[in-house]
C-alpha cells in the first residue's frame, strides 16, 4: 500500500452538488437583494466554509452575511430541487479501499450538520473512519483539518493522500507537503489543478484506483 490513509473532499469530489450550491447561492443573493454572483464566481467559493465564502462573494455586505448563510442553507436543504447524485464509481472505490485496509476520512468545507445529514442520506457514513467539517477546523485552504485528521490516526503527512476537485483542496494539502490527487469532474480544470503539483490528476474514480 502506497498510503495508509485516503482523505476525500465532498462537494465536487464525492457528490455532484456543484449546480445546487451555485443555484442556492444565487437565490440567496436575490432574496437579500444583492448583486447575483455569476456561475464562475459562485463555483469559486466551493470548498470554503460558508462564512469565508460570504466574505469572498459579498465583501461589502458584512451585515447581511448571517442572513445570506441562513437563506443558502434553507435553499440547499429544503427548497432547491437540483439533483445531487454521487459521482459514478464512488461506492465501489470506497469498498475496495476499505477491503485493502486503508483508513478513510473526509475533509470538507461543509458544516457538521450538513455533512452528517448527507452521510446518512447517501449511506456512505460507515465507510469513513473520521470526518472533519468546516465547523471542526479553520476553513480551507488552511491545513488545520488535515493536521487534525493525521493526529486522529497518529500518522504523518507522508502516510496520507488528499483527493479533491479544487485548487483550494490542492493548496491545503500542499501546505503540509501531503500528496494530493486532483479530479477533473468537479470545479477546477486539469490545468488549474496542475498549479499545485498533484501526484496525479484523474477523470474518473476508476482511474483513481490506479494511483492508490
Amino acid at each position: 500500500m502506497k498510503y495508509k490513509l485516503v482523505i476525500f473532499d465532498w462537494d465536487g469530489t464525492v457528490m455532484d452538488s456543484i449546480a445546487r450550491i451555485v443555484s442556492s447561492i444565487q437565490t440567496s443573493a436575490k432574496i437579500c437583494q444583492l448583486p447575483v454572483p455569476s456561475v464562475n464566481e459562485a463555483k469559486g467559493i466551493i470548498g470554503l466554509s460558508l462564512p469565508a465564502a460570504m466574505v469572498q462573494l459579498f465583501p461589502k455586505n458584512e451585515a447581511l452575511h448571517s442572513e445570506l448563510i441562513l437563506n443558502y442553507k434553507d435553499q440547499y436543504i429544503n427548497k432547491d430541487t437540483t439533483e445531487t447524485p454521487l459521482f459514478d464509481g464512488v461506492e465501489d472505490l470506497l469498498i475496495k479501499l476499505q477491503q485493502k485496509g486503508y483508513k478513510l476520512a473526509i475533509a470538507t468545507g461543509k458544516g457538521r450538520q450538513g455533512l452528517d445529514r448527507l452521510l446518512a442520506l447517501t449511506r456512505l457514513g460507515h465507510y469513513f473512519d473520521f470526518t472533519q467539517s468546516a465547523d471542526d477546523a479553520k476553513s480551507k485552504p488552511s491545513p488545520q483539518m488535515l493536521i487534525q485528521i493525521l493526529e486522529q490516526f497518529q500518522l504523518t503527512a507522508k502516510d496520507a493522500v488528499m483527493i479533491g476537485d479544487t485548487r483550494i483542496d490542492m493548496s491545503m494539502a500542499q501546505a503540509i507537503d501531503m500528496d494530493r490527487i486532483g479530479v477533473t469532474f468537479g470545479v477546477n480544470s486539469k490545468d488549474e489543478l496542475k498549479v499545485h503539483e498533484p501526484v496525479a490528476i484523474v477523470d474518473s474514480f476508476s482511474d483513481l484506483v490506479l494511483h492508490l
